[in-house]
């Protein structure tokens, strides 16, 4: 099984990106999603930001996960 993490483009340069969530930043690369935009939402797997989603998708996946995280303390 994948997992994507949704994490937000914080800075671009060239085909990579700095993108982050919960504080945390990484550098990803941007190839394969064209016209990417500072403060845009991606799906990361990887280190490939592989679909754009919006805001309220990425919100929805990161509560998921925090659920999932929880429930193995």
């Amino acid at each position: 099984m994948c997992l994507a993490i949704p994490l937000t483009i914080e800075k671009i340069e060239g085909n990579t990106a700095i993108a982050g969530a919960h504080g945390i930043s990484q550098t990803i690369r941007i190839d394969f999603i064209p016209n990417v935009q500072i403060s845009d939402e991606v799906m990361v797997h990887a280190g490939f930001a592989i679909e754009k989603v919006d805001s309220q998708q990425a919100q929805q996946t990161r509560d998921l996960y925090q659920e999932i995280f929880h429930a193995f303390q």
